[in-house]
């Protein structure tokens, strides 16, 4: 394997747009559509949220948002999480002295940050819109235009609603990557411990492939704050009191617990460990192999 480059590997940048927008362009955008259909309508079952999607045009219901907005999101979230967690990861490595598992995390944790402020509030917030938006076809209303919704919101609360949630996305994107790198890196370590490989043997590409799905997995216990963001950026119109004029993650968070309980925080979590046992096989153990060949993976990866 090649060595790590010195100084900023910033062909990174390339391999994280280039990764994400092939995750989402699979089955990223189905997963995630499926998965926010249900957060934001709780009293849904996971065969009603399927109907309700596929009643919007069949297989292409389910790649609602995609372009533009999933693909702006992935090629830059991709860009900016690859590129950073890369470098926090080899800093770590190099002068902290961490295992690769604490250097996974960390550099998740701050790679998940940096797309959410950098890019992902947006992007988030009119992918949510596109979505949600479909409720009022089910109340007879014609939908309006994403445009309309989002010069809407515009007009009305300015960038600040635009971006509204993404307090609630850093924080899901920190725990997000944070924990899919750092469980990815802990399960490639104990099989790598179980496989008695060598310093500088490489695991193989099943192994790395389970040690991804465990930990994009692993990482869907923080759905409370997924079906927090997406309640904040939901477009559904609510006559109900009691949902929070200005909303925060905190007072969001308690009136999702009074409507719906504790399940009610953890609706779509079946398909979201689908999409980041998905994500995190792209993102950890195929980004590996293409920063492998080009020269820019740590060691052990």
């Amino acid at each position: 394997m090649a060595p790590a480059e010195k100084g900023f590997s910033w062909s990174n940048i390339a391999v994280g747009a280039t990764m994400n927008m092939f995750e989402v362009t699979t089955l990223g955008q189905p997963l995630e559509v499926l998965k926010t259909q249900m957060a934001a309508n709780r009293s849904q079952t996971m065969a009603q949220a399927f109907s309700t999607v596929w009643s919007r045009g069949g297989v292409a219901g389910f790649y609602q948002g995609l372009i533009p907005w999933a693909w702006i999101e992935a090629s830059t979230k991709g860009a900016v999480l690859i590129f950073t967690s890369a470098e926090i990861d080899k800093y770590s490595r190099k002068s902290l002295g961490v295992s690769p598992a604490t250097a996974g995390m960390l550099g998740g944790i701050g790679g998940g940050i940096a797309q959410a402020y950098a890019t992902m509030g947006f992007c988030t917030c009119m992918k949510t819109v596109e979505i949600t938006r479909h409720k009022q076809v089910e109340t007879g209303a014609k939908p309006e235009s994403t445009f309309k919704v989002f010069m809407d919101i515009y007009r009305r609360e300015g960038i600040a609603g635009i971006n509204k949630g993404v307090n609630a996305v850093a924080l899901r994107q920190a725990t997000n990557w944070g924990s899919r790198m750092g469980f990815a890196r802990l399960a490639e370590m104990t099989l790598r411990k179980a496989r008695g490989l060598k310093e500088g043997d490489r695991l193989a590409a099943s192994d790395k492939i389970l040690a991804s799905s465990v930990g994009g997995a692993l990482a869907t216990w923080n759905q409370p704050i997924e079906v927090v963001r997406v309640e904040m950026q939901s477009a559904i119109k609510s006559v109900d009191p009691t949902r929070p004029a200005k909303k925060t993650v905190l007072n969001t968070l308690s009136y999702i617990y009074r409507q719906n309980g504790i399940r009610g925080l953890y609706r779509g979590v079946t398909p979201r460990i689908g999409l980041g046992a998905w994500q995190t096989i792209c993102m950890v153990s195929f980004a590996d192999y293409v920063k492998a060949a080009i020269g820019t993976a740590p060691k052990n990866v």
